[in-house]
């Protein structure tokens, strides 16, 4: 299905509907509450299943009542669709016009809706078909093929492990401005000097320096493999 085959029949609000539940399953690898994915948009709970209720109609989710969601091969087409435009926004954004990392995401997302498909195979051909967006999420190929590697969040570490900074969540532009500042960005290696107790900061090497990192922020920062 085309994006402009899919705008004929899924609104904006539908397409972010089934990008958030395609990151909450993600996420937890089952069915997707209707209050987590409230939560996540940022809506109260009757309006979430209000418009659960419309996209399992149109065949976009499958829904069990009291269980939650989960979208359909069509519906996760139009998520992978929607966040192939937003994740390429974010590159041309940061690459071509210098707009910094912790900007880009709220500009895609504007954006990314009203994208057309030839300008979308430009933005990708300009860019060199990227694999990766500035915060390190893959970027779904044009046959809408995605490469979800196995990551785990940095607070999952402990001292003496090491791994690759691999993807960091982009849902608060304070922690990426926290982190531009100290040098830190996704493909860099690192190691988990120590950890304080009870919730405290856990302190990495990355970039041959240490840095003390909140357990919010660590807990938003994902890495992979061992070194």
């Amino acid at each position: 299905m085309t994006m402009r085959s899919m705008e004929e029949r899924v609104s904006p609000v539908m397409q972010d509907y089934a990008k958030a539940i395609y990151a909450l399953e993600q996420r937890g690898g089952g069915t997707v509450s209707t209050n987590a994915l409230a939560e996540r948009l940022g809506v109260t709970a009757g309006y979430a299943s209000s418009m659960v209720k419309r996209l399992d109609a149109m065949a976009l989710v499958t829904h069990v009542p009291y269980k939650g969601v989960k979208l359909t091969d069509e519906g996760r087409q139009v998520a992978l669709e929607t966040l192939r435009h937003h994740r390429l926004l974010e590159s041309y954004l940061r690459d071509e016009l210098d707009v910094p990392w912790d900007r880009v995401h709220a500009e895609a997302e504007v954006l990314e809706h009203v994208l057309s498909e030839e300008l979308e195979e430009r933005i990708a051909t300009k860019l060199g078909h990227p694999s990766r967006d500035p915060h390190g999420d893959p970027i779904p190929t044009r046959e809408l093929e995605v490469d979800e590697e196995p990551t785990r969040a940095l607070t999952d570490l402990a001292p003496g492990d090491r791994g690759i900074f691999t993807r960091v969540s982009d849902a608060q532009p304070e922690m990426l401005r926290y982190l531009a500042e100290r040098g830190i960005a996704p493909a860099m290696e690192l190691e988990v000097t120590g950890s304080e107790p009870f919730g405290g900061p856990m302190v990495v090497r990355i970039g041959g320096r240490e840095h003390s990192l909140g357990r919010e922020l660590a807990n938003s920062m994902r890495v992979s493999g061992r070194l």
